[in-house]
């Protein structure tokens, strides 16, 4: 199948589906996609809540493609390829809806900032979370504010600096990132969905002024992200990560 990002309403409720072949591997123009997608539902009256998902059954999100990363050369295509998660982070951080998080499987790098970027989350018991950037060279720096906010920092230190481990879900879950856990996908769908609706009924403007208070604080992330995905830009180019990127090719 083809990569693709797509948006359908169903009760007011707008669901936002991103999809890649390789794991939901996010590469840059699917990156833009959706961040224009999000940005577009939070200005649409016919949508009064927003569900973040992917396609497929086994992983929510593989992080940002392998294939874009390792053909990075210079210092500006490095920012331009990291800004990617920083602008869809942002997008979900300004919506003025409620984003709720639907992950059915493992989650991965920049895939652990969007499900900490959401605002409710919930998920499968096979949602295992992994931060693998230090394993490649460079690190959590995009997203680390977004999971950081989410976990803690202790929490967020813990999965970064252990960066071969996958976490289980139920540990997501005892540390924020998750709401709720269900025994499969179709549960974690109908759990969903429910919940969404039932939020639809609620006072849209109440509703905008409580993520503009759960979300204060982060004003400077506009700035903050792209310094950070300079950061990442300029660790690409190390010749360690590129000798660990030959190594994972």
């Amino acid at each position: 199948m083809e990569p693709y990002v797509k948006q359908t309403i169903e009760n007011q409720v707008g669901y936002i589906e991103f999809f890649h072949p390789a794991h939901n591997s996010l590469p840059s123009n699917i990156l833009a996609e959706l961040a224009r997608t999000i940005k577009n539902a939070g200005e649409d009256s016919n949508i009064k809540v927003i569900v973040l998902k992917s396609g497929g059954d086994r992983t929510f999100c593989a992080g940002a493609s392998f294939e874009e990363l390792i053909s990075i050369e210079d210092d500006e295509t490095g920012k331009e390829f990291f800004s990617g998660f920083a602008n869809v982070i942002n997008a979900m951080r300004k919506c003025p809806k409620f984003i709720i998080g639907r992950v059915q499987g493992k989650t991965v790098g920049g895939g652990v900032g969007l499900a900490s970027a959401t605002d409710y989350c919930m998920a499968t018991k096979f949602a295992a979370i992994k931060l693998s950037e230090l394993n490649v060279g460079i690190g959590p720096f995009v997203v680390g504010p977004a999971v950081q906010r989410k976990l803690g920092l202790s929490a967020m230190s813990q999965i970064a600096i252990d960066a071969n481990s996958f976490f289980d879900a139920e540990w997501a879950r005892q540390k924020g990132l998750y709401t709720q856990l269900f025994e499969t996908t179709e549960e974690l769908d109908e759990g969903v969905k429910t919940f969404a609706e039932n939020l639809c009924s609620y006072n849209p403007k109440a509703m905008t002024e409580m993520k503009t208070m759960f979300w204060r604080g982060t004003e400077d992330w506009d700035q903050l992200l792209i310094q950070r995905a300079k950061i990442s830009g300029r660790l690409v180019l190390s010749e360690f990560t590129k000798e660990t990127l030959k190594r994972f090719k």
